[in-house]
């Protein structure tokens, strides 16, 4: 028995290397059919991607409607721009940095940014986690409240898992000045988390 656990993890893993490999072999054939306007193509790809940048967009506004809208309108810059896609990263990132452009140009269309965070932070959900509980829901409402630079560094470095370099380029930061962002998100996470823990108190 013990002899075959081993083997039966590698076929396990093996499984899971070759469904991706099949998604992202899909995917990509997707996108050809879409750069040739294939609307059904373009709807798979939305479906298969929708989910995530609608969980960037939420986490980078705090804001469930323009959340929403922000995704309508990555997708949309998507169809038209689909002819620069050139395949170099995986679709899902390539929205990622649609999506990370259209949020920024609509936040700087906005005069009032913190004032309609604040407004609707009370009915913005909670991350997905397998164990919801009042701390992640103080987390949630800790990034949402975070100045807005700081909160999109620690969105992209610190929930998404990209690079310094990479957040600094999707946002037009230089690179130490994320590492400073991210410093600072922390920092204002910890007080913020302190603060809320001597209430309960």
């Amino acid at each position: 028995m013990q002899a075959a656990m081993p083997a039966k993890s590698r076929q396990t893993e093996a499984n899971v290397v070759a469904l991706a490999a099949n998604h992202a072999s899909d995917e990509l054939n997707w996108v050809r059919l879409a750069q040739g306007a294939d609307t059904a193509a373009f709807e798979k790809l939305y479906r298969a991607n929708a989910d995530k940048v609608y969980g960037l967009c939420l986490r980078m506004t705090g804001n469930v409607s323009e959340a929403e809208d922000c995704v309508q309108e990555a997708f949309i810059q998507a169809w038209n721009k689909l002819d620069k896609f050139r395949g170099d990263s995986a679709f899902g990132t390539w929205m990622h940095r649609v999506a990370v452009n259209v949020v920024l140009g609509r936040m700087r269309k906005a005069r009032r940014e913190q004032d309609r965070i604040r407004a609707v932070s009370d009915v913005a959900p909670p991350m997905e986690t397998i164990a919801d509980d009042g701390e992640l829901r103080d987390l949630e409402q800790a990034i949402n409240e975070l100045p807005s630079g700081a909160r999109h560094v620690f969105v992209l470095h610190a929930v998404y898992g990209y690079s310094h370099g990479e957040t600094g380029d999707m946002l037009g930061i230089a690179e130490g000045t994320s590492k400073a962002q991210l410093s600072r998100a922390r920092r204002l996470l910890v007080q913020q988390l302190d603060d809320v823990s001597d209430e309960q108190e």
